[in-house]
């Protein structure tokens, strides 16, 4: 729901200083002038954006946690045009964190309208993917229909036990939106854990304001009481991450910012927890306070089947949900979780060729050809005589994910060859060090030429 562009004078000041051991100036301000910006510095892949919905809302409404006005909803639809004529593929969303969560649905469907309006979609990590997964995905069919645009749920999931019966449900409903001739999507990573913050296990409420505004009210007392309350109230209408997890033992850390607290890497909440003697959710607060962020973190809250399902499902897609990470320098610092290295590997390695969940042509589909005509991308996705040489050239038989949640820094096995844009990336199974990547603009671009 946040993207690189465009940024305020504030917001470039709010992302320098958030900065952790990845440090880069920030040259830009459009999203457009990012993209050019990280291709002219040399990036071995392509590189694509949507522009936030939680990116312009900031620009224009900071933190706060209230509707806008006409004339800034106004000025927030005349931000995300201008990025869609620099060549975002649509608006994107990710309504469980804050402040995108104080967007309402009419706000939504304002700003995915002028996607449309330049041939581009809506995309969205829905506003819960927990007690309300049904309730949230109808929003997401409701923004669809409203503004009559494609619309895909990024990183369909159904969290915590209690939920894991939900997604024949929202299979089923999607179906019926498709029957309706609305174009629903979903893509998915190939995992039974998810990974963000612990911001995803507090209130909205006590996140208004922004990070520095969280981390001094969660220093008071009464203020930490309510957050504990709400943390363990099944009724909440935000996702609730906490209740997800089941457990803080199903909660692990692998994130943090201070040197001092890295040896608690790879530790469960419950561990920390029981190690200071407290209680799970204020070590929660307690973290976040000293470590002065959002403490990455690992939550293992879905089904094994779920996940099986889902790869059967025609029209999901697959991502990573990731960055691209090496093994080595700055990225040691930190335990990410293991689909930055391993979701494709493991999607054609374990779900493919060992468990024959779907045939293999139908996840080369699902990898290429589909997401591109999904997002719009021209001249992409498929072998095609004048199409741009985007080939990966894998030994089905070998393929497969090594990363773990334990030992996360770990590459894949089994692809030979990958060239970007007619040039190796990677040949005998080894980076070449060649930076082809490219700008990959969407359909609003004022660029194309016919």
């Amino acid at each position: 729901g946040s993207s690189m562009g465009p940024l305020s004078e504030t917001m470039k000041e709010g992302k320098l200083e958030s900065q952790g051991d990845i440090r880069y100036p920030i040259e830009w301000t459009t999203l457009g002038e990012y993209l050019v910006w990280l291709t002219g510095r040399g990036v071995a892949p392509n590189v694509a954006s949507f522009v936030g919905a939680t990116t312009v809302r900031i620009h224009v409404l900071g933190y706060e946690d209230r509707a806008p006005t006409e004339a800034e909803l106004d000025a927030m639809r005349a931000l995300a045009a201008q990025a869609m004529e620099e060549g975002a593929l649509g608006v994107g969303s990710s309504l469980i964190y804050s402040p995108a969560y104080y967007a309402g649905t009419d706000e939504l469907i304002a700003l995915a309208e002028v996607a449309g309006e330049y041939g581009g979609m809506y995309i969205s990590h829905i506003r819960g993917e927990g007690n309300r997964l049904l309730e949230n995905v109808e929003e997401l069919i409701t923004i669809a229909r409203e503004a009559r645009v494609p619309a895909e749920i990024y990183h369909l999931k159904a969290s915590g036990r209690d939920n894991w019966g939900k997604l024949q449900d929202v299979i089923r409903r999607v179906e019926e939106a498709r029957d309706e001739g609305l174009r629903i999507t979903a893509d998915m990573y190939t995992y039974h854990a998810s990974s963000t913050g612990l911001d995803a296990v507090m209130p909205p409420w006590v996140q208004e304001g922004g990070h520095d505004a969280w981390v001094e009210r969660m220093k008071d007392p009464a203020i930490r009481e309510r957050v504990k309350i709400d943390m363990n109230d099944p009724a909440g209408e935000w996702d609730n991450t906490w209740l997800s997890a089941g457990s803080p033992d199903n909660i692990l850390l692998t994130g943090f910012r201070t040197d001092s607290l890295r040896y608690l890497t790879g530790r469960t909440l419950a561990d920390v927890a029981r190690m200071r003697s407290a209680g799970a959710e204020e070590t929660a607060m307690d973290l976040v306070i000293q470590d002065d962020s959002r403490v990455q973190s690992v939550f293992f809250t879905m089904s094994e089947d779920n996940i099986r399902r889902k790869i059967a499902v025609p029209w999901v897609s697959f991502c990573s949900d990731a960055g691209a990470y090496a093994t080595d320098g700055v990225f040691l610092n930190f335990q990410p979780h293991p689909r930055g290295y391993g979701s494709f590997a493991r999607l054609l390695g374990m779900y493919v060729r060992d468990e024959q969940v779907i045939p293999l042509e139908e996840a080369i589909r699902r990898l290429t050809s589909f997401p591109a005509g999904n997002l719009g991308i021209r001249e992409r996705g498929s072998l095609e005589p004048g199409h741009f040489a985007d080939v990966v050239v894998f030994d089905p038989e070998t393929i497969a994910d090594r990363a773990t949640f334990e030992k996360p820094h770990q590459y894949a096995v089994g692809v030979k060859h990958v060239f970007v844009n007619g040039e190796a990336v990677i040949a005998n199974g080894g980076p070449t060090g060649a930076k082809p990547g490219r700008v990959v603009r969407g359909p609003g671009w004022t660029g194309w030429t016919e």
